[in-house]
This record gives structure tokens, C-alpha cells and sequence, in this order.
């Protein structure tokens, strides 16, 4: 199975990519959502959290506040990558055991820090949405509850663009609108079904 690697600057339509994709039948496993699934109450991962960031990280609930985690992320290079340290090789597992049961021509692997986290291995090539940082501020500015320094510690946190498209196979301008974005990805499609059934079983892999 040909495995694909979404990858994209925050706010840059990666999300919305992977849902077109999942539209035309293609499985889709995302980062984003395993790590949601990791930190539920009860489990390894968010006790590490609060052990290592104190109680304050968990609401009234006793489920991880997003908001102060972002916070945390995006404000402290050191603090964020303890947090990256618990987070990551628990996402990785559930990745890899996910993809051990999709039986597809090709599948694509969601993972926003694909590059940042080294995770390239995981694929068999990289498919970055792109988009100018302008937008992707704006974008960012739209979602609730996020400020300046937040926006800014975003982007900071993040390899540059250009290092980005270095990695990249494929690349799909997400600087126009809903309907252009998924016209790309439906030619990707079609170009992913070709390569698949090219390769199956032969093409070259990053993954190890």
C-alpha cells in the first residue's frame, strides 16, 4: 500500500484537505485526532502530562485543557518539547497499528509536525498543503479562543515554508478557495490511484 504523508503549516487547509480526500473513499488516519484519543482520563499519557506540568494542565473534569496546553506549546520551546516527548512515540504506535489494518490501493498518514517531528519514515512520499503565512494568520485569527502570541508562537514553533516544500513530492496552493482546494486533491487522486497500482509492491519507500 502506497502510503501518502499530509503535511502543511498550521492553518493552511491540511484538515480540510484530508477531509476531501476521506470524501472520495481514501483512508485517512490523523495525528491530530490519535492525539486526542491518547490523553483521554484514565490513560499513561495524560498522567505523564500532569505529572510533568502539575494539575493545572487538566479542567474541573479532570480531561486535559487544550487551551492551557497550547498555550504551554507555543510559549516555551523547552516545555514544548517535553511535551512532544510523551505525545509523539504514543501517536507514532497508534499510527503504525492503524495502518497494519487498512487494506487500500493508497492511504494518507495526516501529520501536521511531520517534518518537524522526523516522521518522514512513516511515508512513502509527502504531500504539503501550501499556504502564505498572511493567510495562514488570518485563518488562525479566526479560530476561537487563540491570541496574537499564540499565532505568532505557532508559526514560530514550525519549520520554515521553505523547508517544508524541500521535503515535499507534492504540493497543492491553498491560497484560493474551498472549491480549487478540492479540485487539487481530487487530481491527486487520481494520481495516487496510477502510482499505486504502478508500485504495489515495488515502489520505493522512505518507511522504515
Amino acid at each position: 500500500m502506497l502510503v501518502i504523508g499530509l503535511t502543511g503549516g498550521i492553518g493552511s487547509g491540511k484538515s480540510t484537505a484530508a477531509q476531501y480526500f476521506k470524501r472520495l473513499g481514501v483512508p485517512v488516519i490523523e495525528a491530530d485526532e490519535i492525539a486526542r484519543e491518547v490523553v483521554e482520563p484514565g490513560g499513561q499519557v495524560l498522567e505523564r502530562l500532569e505529572a510533568t506540568f502539575g494539575p493545572d494542565i487538566l479542567d474541573h473534569q479532570g480531561r486535559l485543557d487544550r487551551a492551557v496546553l497550547r498555550r504551554i506549546i507555543f510559549s516555551d520551546p523547552v516545555r514544548r518539547k517535553q511535551v512532544e516527548d510523551v505525545l509523539h512515540p504514543a501517536i507514532r504506535r497508534e499510527m503504525r497499528r492503524r495502518l497494519v489494518g487498512i487494506e487500500a490501493p493508497y492511504c494518507i498518514l495526516a501529520i501536521p509536525l511531520l517534518v518537524e517531528a522526523r516522521q518522514i519514515e512513516l511515508v512513502d512520499r509527502v504531500l504539503v498543503i501550501d499556504s502564505s503565512e498572511e493567510l495562514q494568520r488570518k485563518r488562525l485569527a479566526s479560530r476561537e479562543g487563540w491570541t496574537d502570541a499564540e499565532i505568532e508562537g505557532a508559526l514560530l514553533a514550525q519549520v520554515t515554508r521553505e523547508k517544508r516544500l524541500e521535503y515535499a513530492d507534492d504540493v497543492i496552493d491553498n491560497d484560493a478557495d474551498l472549491g480549487a482546494l478540492e479540485r487539487s486533491v481530487a487530481r491527486l487522486h487520481r494520481r495516487y490511484q496510477t502510482l499505486a497500482a504502478r508500485f504495489a509492491g515495488k515502489h520505493p519507500s522512505r518507511r522504515k
